[in-house]
C-alpha cells in the first residue's frame, strides 16, 4: 500500500506546483492586474559573477554538532563609539546578542538581557527617551507551527553602559514574527507595530505605549501569517503608517493608514492568487528616487517543506508607488528560497540596488545561490550576479557600512533546518572589496 501511495503523492504534489506556477504567471497581481511580460520588464539577462564581497564569520563560533538557527541580523552602532556592531536574534540559542567591533576589525560577541525564545526580529531605537539605543524584540515564543499563544514582545532597556534589563511589554499573544517602533498615535512616545504569525489565527496589531513599560494592544487585522509590520510614512502625509506583509494561504500586503492619532484604515494593496507563493519578507525604500516609499518584497519562503521543493515562482519584485495607495507589481529576479531584500547602492553610480539571499534552495544543486545582488541600471531594470552559494540556508540579511570606508558591506545569518549541514554558517560579514563586477 505505501508503494503505491508514494508515487500517487509525487504526482499529485508535480500536478499542485505545476498548478501554482501556472495561476502565478497569469494572475498573480489580484489588484494590479498587468500582462506577465509587462511584470517582468524588469529582469535582465544574468551578469557574471560578482567579487565585490569578501566573506568572515563573526561572533561566537559554531559548536560541536550545532546547526545555526538565525532569524534575524542588523547592523548598528549600539555602543555609539563610532564603529558599526551587529544584532543577532538566535533561535537556537534562545537569545539577542550583541557582535561589537572594537578594535575596528574585531568582533566578539555578548549575550544581552535574558533568555528569549524563539527571537525573529529586533530592532534599535531609544524607547524611554534617555539618550541610549533599546532594544525591542519579536517573540515567537517556539519556531515550529503552532496556534498555542506564547508569542511576546519584549523590550531590552540599556542603562547606557550597555547593561540591559527585559521588560515583557506583551505575552500570551499569537507567535510575534516581527516588531517595529515609532510614535504611532502622536503622543510623543514610542508605540509599537506587531506581526503576530500565530500558525492558523494570527493577527497585526499595534502596542499604545501607556507609560511606565505599561502598552495597551489594538487588533488590526485577524489574518494569520504576519511576517513584517513596519512602520513608515507610505502615503507622505506625515504620519507613520503600517506596512504588513500577511503569508500563509493569503500571500498579501496591507497597508493601514494612520491619521496621525493612532486610527487606522486598512487597505490591501496587493495581493497572489497562488495561496503557495511563499511570502518571505519586505522592507521599504525610495527605490526608484521619486519622492515616495516603494516595497521590495520577495517571495521564497519554503519552512513547511524539508527539504525545499522547487518553486520556479519564487524571487524577488518591488510594489511601486504610484500615489493613493496605488502600487504597481514588477518582477526583477526568479530566485528559488529568496528572503530578506535589501536595497543599497552596491556598486556607488546613484541609483539603488537590490541584495537578496536564499534559506530555502536546492541545496545539492552545486549552482544553488545563497547571496546575489541585483544590478539596477538606473531604469529599474536588473541584471543578478551571483555572490555565493557557500554557506547555504542564508535567511537574514543586514546592508551597511561595517568597515567605515564609505561602501556597503553586509552580513548574513543561516537557519538550518533541512539538509545538507555541510556548509553552515552563523553570522557572515561580507566586506566590500570594491572592483566593479565583470559584465
Amino acid at each position: 500500500m505505501r508503494s503505491r501511495i508514494l508515487p500517487a503523492l509525487a504526482v499529485t504534489t508535480a500536478l499542485l506546483l505545476g498548478a501554482g506556477w501556472w495561476f502565478y504567471r497569469h494572475t498573480a497581481a489580484r489588484t494590479a492586474p498587468a500582462a506577465a511580460n509587462d511584470e517582468r520588464r524588469g529582469i535582465l539577462p544574468r551578469g557574471a559573477p560578482s567579487d565585490f564581497f569578501s566573506p568572515q564569520p563573526i561572533g561566537a563560533a559554531i559548536t560541536n554538532d550545532e546547526r545555526p538557527l538565525i532569524a534575524n541580523v542588523q547592523i548598528v552602532d549600539l555602543d555609539r563609539d563610532g564603529l558599526a556592531d551587529v544584532l543577532v536574534c538566535d533561535v537556537l540559542r534562545s537569545r539577542v546578542t550583541w557582535i561589537r567591533q572594537s578594535p575596528r576589525g574585531v568582533f566578539t560577541e555578548t549575550d544581552l538581557g535574558d533568555s528569549i525564545k524563539a527571537p525573529a526580529h529586533v530592532e534599535a531605537i531609544d524607547v524611554d527617551h534617555d539618550g541610549d539605543l533599546d532594544l525591542v524584540v519579536a517573540s515567537l515564543g517556539v519556531l515550529n507551527p503552532s496556534n498555542n499563544r506564547v508569542g511576546a514582545v519584549i523590550v531590552l532597556e540599556n542603562d547606557g553602559r550597555q547593561h540591559f534589563t527585559t521588560h515583557v511589554v506583551a505575552s500570551g499573544i499569537a507567535r510575534v514574527a516581527d516588531v517595529r517602533a515609532g510614535d504611532l498615535d502622536g503622543d510623543g512616545d514610542i508605540d509599537l507595530a506587531v506581526a503576530g504569525f500565530g500558525y492558523d489565527d494570527g493577527e497585526t496589531s499595534w502596542l499604545e505605549n501607556k507609560g511606565g513599560w505599561t502598552f495597551e494592544q489594538h487588533v488590526l487585522l485577524r489574518l494569520s501569517g504576519p511576517i513584517n509590520a513596519i512602520v513608515a510614512d507610505i502615503n507622505h502625509d506625515g504620519s507613520p503608517d503600517i506596512v504588513a506583509l500577511v503569508s500563509q494561504e493569503w500571500e498579501e500586503v496591507w497597508v493601514f493608514v494612520n491619521d496621525g492619532r493612532g486610527h487606522f484604515t486598512p487597505t490591501m494593496i496587493w495581493g497572489s492568487t497562488n495561496p503557495d507563493f511563499g511570502s518571505s519578507w519586505i522592507s521599504v525604500a525610495d527605490l526608484d528616487r521619486d519622492g515616495d516609499l516603494d516595497i521590495l518584497y520577495s517571495n521564497g519562503d519554503a519552512f513547511d517543506y524539508a527539504p525545499a521543493n522547487s518553486r520556479p515562482w519564487h524571487g524577488v519584485q518591488w510594489l511601486e508607488n504610484t500615489g493613493n495607495l496605488q502600487f504597481q507589481f514588477h518582477r526583477i529576479a526568479d530566485l528559488t528560497g529568496a528572503s530578506s531584500p535589501q536595497a543599497a547602492d552596491v556598486d556607488g553610480d546613484g541609483d539603488l540596488d537590490v541584495i537578496v539571499v536564499s534559506a530555502y534552495n536546492n541545496w545539492d544543486d552545486p549552482a544553488a545561490l545563497s547571496l546575489v545582488w541585483l544590478e539596477n541600471n538606473g531604469r529599474m531594470q536588473f541584471t543578478l550576479h551571483p555572490i555565493a552559494g557557500s554557506p547555504t540556508h542564508l535567511i537574514t540579511l543586514a546592508a551597511g557600512d561595517l568597515d567605515g570606508d564609505g561602501l556597503v558591506d553586509l552580513v548574513t545569518g543561516g537557519m538550518y533546518i533541512s539538509r545538507p549541514y555541510d556548509r553552515l554558517s552563523r553570522i557572515t560579514a561580507w566586506s566590500h572589496r570594491g572592483p566593479a563586477p565583470r559584465r
